[in-house]
């Protein structure tokens, strides 16, 4: 169930990667411009791959070009953590009604893997660890047989927004709260609760999209 990784990557994926970072670390904040020649420079590669990162990561929504300014971090809104979190919830909810069995096994290893993995990064307030832990047991959960097509579809959201740890960032409270919130899933998963576990699923991400669009509110004067 582990997502492939290729372990070619080209000079612009290197350079993403190196601007996701910025991105994900809050030294590059959002409405901040990314400058070619500074990302080419700390790659140690020329600007033309740099260009390419840069478009790329436009078409997945971690920049926009602005006119006569070039490509700026994208701001986090709360319409589109409004707009993401609805149809996550959606989705995830829906995965785990087509998945339709308990969970045991070795997936059900590989959950409470990752979730002694979350214990861990609570205690230490290791956002970025319990970010990327976060959207493993997600994948676990709702890559099941009968879920293929929800699971590719989640792994393309996923793909474009990667808000997970920009989230946390935000509001890195939750984090004791969301990780209580997967034990519970996963609890219901256990006992072959499928319904209650999609409810709690959904409730779920409805209550980080809460927490995210408060504190948002709370950041723009609108608390």
């Amino acid at each position: 169930m582990a997502e492939p990784r290729s372990p070619f990557r080209t000079k612009a994926d290197l350079a993403a990667e190196h601007i996701k970072h910025l991105i994900m670390t809050g030294a590059a904040a959002p409405g901040s411009k990314i400058i070619t020649r500074v990302v080419a420079e700390a790659v140690g590669i020329s600007e033309t791959p740099v260009r390419e990162a840069i478009k790329q990561l436009c078409s997945e929504e971690w920049l926009v070009e602005r006119p006569h300014v070039g490509a700026v971090v994208a701001e986090f809104t709360v319409e589109n953590v409004r707009e993401l979190y609805s149809v996550r919830a959606a989705l995830t909810a829906l995965a785990l009604k087509l998945g339709g069995e308990a969970l045991a096994g070795e997936r059900l290893a590989a959950v409470d893997d990752v979730l002694a993995r979350c214990e861990v990064a609570v205690r230490e307030a290791d956002v970025a660890v319990f970010a990327m832990l976060n959207r493993r047991f997600h994948s676990l959960l709702c890559d099941t047989e009968h879920s293929r097509l929800t699971h590719r579809m989640l792994q393309g959201l996923w793909a474009r927004t990667e808000t997970a740890q920009r989230g946390f960032r935000l509001v890195p409270w939750r984090l004791p709260e969301s990780h209580a919130e997967h034990v519970a899933i996963r609890n219901a998963l256990v006992t072959g609760d499928i319904d209650l576990a999609s409810e709690l699923q959904h409730a779920h991400e409805m209550a980080a999209m809460q927490a995210l669009i408060d504190e948002l509110r709370e950041k723009n004067g609108h608390g």
